[in-house]
């Protein structure tokens, strides 16, 4: 099998983080896919944006869910990454699927709500996705346990998947009960005990941040299903030479 590489936060190692420069460039070193974080701002609007502050990523100070959206795209979302990203911004979920209309990439969408929980994020972010048209093309995936059993209360038309980074008791087995397609794992959580417990829960594996040849190696052989790393050029030349058969 091929295992499918997912740029984290875009190439964010070469462009600000979940902005649409990191986004084409993800495409240009032939991702197969995207993965982004979505929370809301103070007027309901999904923008693409990691941490519940905006401080670390732009000029801005205080919680997104403290912006409008009209005052959260005044901030520069690329000043601090490097001055030929000034005037960078951050974009909103319509944004990334307005775009994807003809690049056809796979979209991870991570709902930011495991700290600040929003009890319409899930029916917000799912909304879009169908009115785009890309119910084929994305999987949601969540920190938040409450946030898996809501998706599956709704009955989501969009596969989703539980992100740990904790080896948390019972979570394949919980998470096949509530209709998951999958589970995101740290890379340190990573062998073959576990591998084989979500393939027979028919669970996919996804593994997460894979940046170092060594690391994407081992998941490339395992394999799993997919990488989610900031570097999806070193990604996709490892794993030519790893899966050439395929």
């Amino acid at each position: 099998m091929k295992t499918l590489i997912y740029a984290h936060r875009g190439a964010s190692k070469y462009a600000p983080e979940n902005t649409m420069p990191a986004f084409n460039l993800a495409y240009e070193q032939k991702a197969d896919g995207i993965e982004t974080d979505v929370q809301l701002t103070k007027d309901n609007v999904p923008v693409l944006i990691h941490d519940e502050m905006v401080n670390r990523t732009t000029n801005g100070k205080g919680f997104v869910h403290d912006y409008t959206y009209e005052q959260l795209r005044e901030l520069d979302a690329g000043l601090s990454f490097h001055y030929r990203f000034i005037g960078t911004r951050i974009p909103t979920l319509d944004d990334l699927l307005k775009w994807n209309q003809k690049k056809r990439l796979r979209l991870n969408i991570e709902l930011k709500n495991s700290k600040l929980s929003s009890n319409s994020l899930e029916e917000i972010v799912i909304k879009k996705i169908k009115a785009f048209n890309m119910e084929n093309l994305c999987i949601i995936s969540t920190f938040s346990m409450n946030s898996i059993k809501n998706l599956c209360e709704l009955n989501s038309p969009i596969p989703y998947a539980f992100l740990t980074s904790k080896n948390i008791p019972g979570f394949i087995e919980k998470s096949k009960e509530l209709r998951a397609s999958g589970i995101h794992i740290r890379y340190r959580l990573l062998n073959r005990r576990l591998f084989r417990s979500a393939k027979n829960n028919n669970l996919y594996i996804a593994v997460y941040t894979l940046n170092h040849p060594v690391t994407l190696t081992r998941a490339f052989q395992f394999p799993c299903d997919a990488v989610i790393t900031d570097v999806p050029d070193i990604a996709v030349r490892y794993r030519n030479r790893v899966q050439q058969e395929d």
